[in-house]
């Protein structure tokens, strides 16, 4: 494999709005997908006179946040505001944290069950909080080109999180987004929903090329406008390769190539330039006059710290350890959050079987819940843990295969019955394993060549022994069978 002359470098700002019912300053309504404007007061729309008041729950979340994301707590952070002039920016400013912020120095763990990337720590320089600022929404269709604003998410409380630059693919740029919102989701501060604004990423990429000279780093571009974590990744491998291409375009020289802001094209999958990219000193930051600091005691972080309960990563490994799964079957369950997880383990404790439950939750429940658009909570009001547990040590005592105990499963939803029940109903006993061995040896020696294939190491001809004998007796348990049919035929070699 040809070494790449360079190394992407990638670091991410994720905004999080907190789950919380008003604005960060003022008492107006967070709801999403209220009429434009009405949810919005003097504060909201910049009426001189105004003041702030800091919304102590907003607070709370963002500290719950981020003692779980292994930040230093600040005993004493202030309020700043942050200058620029957008036409959804009534005031003129965002009051935000500069220079202290309330924490600062964590890290979050990044893995793959697929072992596509290697585990590691990605480095969060700082999480703090910010308002909102409104919605512009431009005519680009009708003809128009008109822009009108809304201002209902104006102050709308944001938690604001800086990684470092510790990525260096866009796989682990997604890994690190999939791993924070899963964290943000199982701490109940965020729903994260990107659809409605919820969480935004803007992602900061460069390269370090290696050349005769030694390493040389191109200048940062901000990416902006990536409204899921699969265009995040696409946009950051368009830009990796944009910025080796710029580099060997300008000449290898960097002093004439500004760092920049672009924008995601989703539907082109470009990348497009939007503006210079602004420094902090553009921003004018100062103390905001109408905020008090705040300050933060030890006792308070040690209290939130001992609330948060098991988080993803040692949630995953529990159900490993525990329930004897693999670490692919662990991530998917605890990716569907901590309702299913807590039906698995109750299912896999009543079967003493954390693979068997696991299958079946995640091929069989899941495609329910997918299929008749339900939670978790009302499949288990249809299909309580005793139920499908009975369903389930039918399939593993080998009363009936997995195939006809899907069917089953259909049964006792649509009728409410029990698996006795359906089971009863429908003739189902097991047979014996002595006429299960008289059964094999009789189609075996009626089938020679298939014997012969067997023996040659094709044991998927033994799927026609199944067939065949399921038809002599539907109860034949086609995976014992095929194991006494291989057993068999191995024996006939001796």
């Amino acid at each position: 494999m040809t070494q790449s002359p360079y190394t992407v470098v990638i670091g991410l700002e994720v905004h999080v709005q907190l789950a919380t019912r008003t604005k960060l300053f003022c008492r107006c309504s967070t709801t999403f997908g209220a009429p434009p404007n009405t949810q919005t007061c003097p504060l909201c729309i910049g009426m001189p006179g105004t003041l702030p008041v800091m919304n102590r729950e907003a607070f709370q979340l963002g500290l719950k946040t981020a003692v779980a994301l292994n930040c230093q707590i600040a005993p004493f952070t202030k309020w700043d505001r942050k200058n620029y002039y957008y036409p959804d920016l009534p005031k003129g400013y965002q009051i935000s944290q500069y220079d202290l912020p309330f924490s600062h120095d964590g890290h979050l763990e990044i893995s793959d069950p697929k072992g596509r990337i290697e585990p590691k720590k990605i480095g969060i320089i700082r999480a703090h909080l910010e308002e909102d600022a409104g919605k512009s929404m431009h005519d680009e269709l009708a003809g128009q080109a008109d822009s009108r604003i809304d201002l209902n998410r104006a102050g709308t409380p944001l938690l604001e999180i800086v990684s470092q630059p510790d990525m260096r693919s866009a796989a682990e740029a997604k890994a690190y987004l999939t791993e924070l919102k899963l964290r943000l989701t199982y701490l109940g501060v965020s729903d994260c929903n990107m659809q409605e604004g919820s969480l935004r990423v803007d992602a900061n990429i460069n390269l370090h090329i290696d050349t005769p000279a030694g390493k040389i780093a191109t200048p940062i571009v901000e990416v902006k406008n990536m409204n899921s974590f699969r265009a995040v990744e696409k946009a950051m491998e368009f830009e990796a390769v944009r910025h080796f291409e710029v580099w060997k375009e300008t000449g290898q020289k960097l002093g004439d190539v500004p760092k920049q802001t672009r924008g995601w094209d989703d539907v082109a999958d470009v990348t497009r330039g939007q503006r210079h990219k602004e420094e902090s000193s553009d921003y004018r930051y100062f103390p905001d006059p109408d905020l008090v600091p705040v300050t933060v005691a030890a006792a308070e972080v040690e209290t939130i710290r001992a609330a948060l309960g098991e988080l993803p990563a040692a949630l995953r490994r529990r159900l490993e350890q525990t329930h004897g799964i693999t670490p692919y079957d662990s991530d998917v369950l605890v990716n569907q959050g901590q309702d299913l997880v807590d039906y698995f383990v109750a299912l896999s404790n009543a079967v003493r079987d954390g693979k068997l439950a696991s299958n079946w939750v995640q091929q069989d429940v899941l495609r329910i819940l997918k299929d008749d658009s339900i939670g978790i909570a009302e499949f288990q009001r249809r299909m309580p843990i005793p139920r499908l547990a009975e369903l389930l040590l039918a399939v593993k005592e080998g009363l009936v295969d997995t195939g006809r105990a899907r069917e089953l499963l259909v049964e006792m939803l649509t009728t409410g019955r029990s698996a006795a029940e359906v089971i009863q109903a429908h003739g189902i006993v097991k047979v014996d394993e002595s006429d299960l061995f008289t059964l094999a040896q009789k189609l075996l020696d009626a089938n020679p060549k298939i014997v012969a294939d067997i023996q040659a190491g094709k044991l998927q001809a033994a799927g026609n022994l199944i067939g065949q004998a399921k038809k002599q007796n539907p109860n034949v348990s086609p995976g014992r069978f095929r194991e006494i049919v291989i057993e068999l035929v191995g024996k006939m070699r001796e």
